[in-house]
């Protein structure tokens, strides 16, 4: 395996989540022809898990993606790719070892504090510290940036960048930077979209751990119902507001995965010529739509302007639904993969 930098500037692209994004941003400038929809569902990158007992600013854990990194790495086994990853204790030894990389032309991906990026409008800014980004430069103490979430390349300086990748909390980022050292000549796709799609099964459905999977979904319905009596009138749409959040905003959320998934199943059509796959994206495709029809009623709710069928009773009922489509979906594209 050889690595096999392109010979021209690095091309930024812009992606709906941040992981998923940098990876095939990395890949494709790394001479591997990837979509962000194909590293995602490679990496298995579809998940659920309802952590009441974990709290995210003071709210509960809702998850609908797996653990920061696992895209990363599910994706560069089974592509044959090798990673380069690195952690640092010492801010100024971490800058250092950013510098000497990007100095031989090594677009670097970096871990950070989406919170201290000053690039960040402040209406979306928040404290989450597993944001990844790709450093392709620098002039000098201003880093050259390609955000996958941010529409243009952008620019931050020594002292921000610093702060933002040894900032301290909650899967705090220890200075994380990682890049492509080998690459295979040839790719094949077949068997890692194969994997990708069974590791997505077996936790969503073959998991028996109430929190996760379609099981976490079933649980999470259940207590929507309990939500006004349990926090009240007056801190109740602070929760439902928190749970949309984790949906809608925090990444691409619980409809946007979905969506970003049915986009996957579709491309895996076209690459094993399977046409099963098609019709497992159209079904996605819907539920992704019916997650999002939650957030709609949700949010009507949290700011008074519910009908008469938008309560808690309807938010549950959506996500039951869901639990249910989305358990025949996981078993068809078990019967396809094993």
């Amino acid at each position: 395996m050889t690595l096999k930098k392109k010979d021209k500037d690095f091309i930024h692209r812009i992606s709906a989540h941040c992981e998923s994004g940098s990876i095939a941003s990395l890949l494709c400038n790394y001479g591997i022809e990837v979509s962000e929809p194909l590293v995602f569902g490679i990496g298995s990158g579809l998940f659920f898990g309802y952590f009441s007992y974990i709290k995210m600013m003071e709210m509960p854990l809702i998850a609908f993606r797996n653990m920061p990194g696992k895209i990363m790495k599910n994706t560069a086994k089974r592509l044959g790719v090798r990673f380069e990853i690195f952690t640092f204790k010492d801010p100024e030894k971490g800058m250092d070892a950013l510098d000497r990389t990007i100095d031989r032309g090594i677009p670097v991906g970096i871990r950070a504090g989406l919170y201290w990026l000053p690039y960040v409008p402040d209406i979306v800014r928040f404290h989450f510290n597993a944001h990844n980004l790709i450093v392709y430069g620098r002039n000098g103490n201003d880093y050259l940036i390609s955000d996958p979430v941010c529409e243009v390349l952008t620019v931050c300086s020594r002292k921000d960048l610093m702060k933002a990748r040894f900032c301290k909390g909650a899967m705090a980022p220890k200075g994380v930077m990682y890049y492509p050292s080998d690459t295979p000549d040839n790719v094949d796709f077949l068997p890692a979209i194969r994997k990708g799609i069974k590791e997505v099964c077996h936790v969503m459905i073959h998991v028996p751990f109430p929190l996760i999977g379609v099981w976490g979904i079933k649980t999470y319905a259940k207590a929507l119902k309990k939500w006004p009596e349990k926090y009240g009138e007056r801190r109740v749409p602070l929760y439902l507001g928190h749970a949309i959040r984790m949906q809608e905003e925090i990444g691409t959320g619980g409809g946007g995965f979905r969506l970003m998934y049915a986009a996957f199943l579709h491309e895996a059509a076209h690459i094993t010529g399977d046409d099963r796959y098609l019709e497992m994206s159209k079904r996605m495709m819907a539920i992704g739509d019916e997650w999002r029809e939650f957030a709609l009623h949700g949010a009507r709710i949290c700011k008074n302007r519910a009908s008469d069928g938008d309560n808690f009773d309807r938010l549950s009922d959506i996500i039951l639904d869901c639990a249910g489509k989305e358990y025949q979906l996981y078993k068809d594209l078990w019967e396809i993969v094993r």
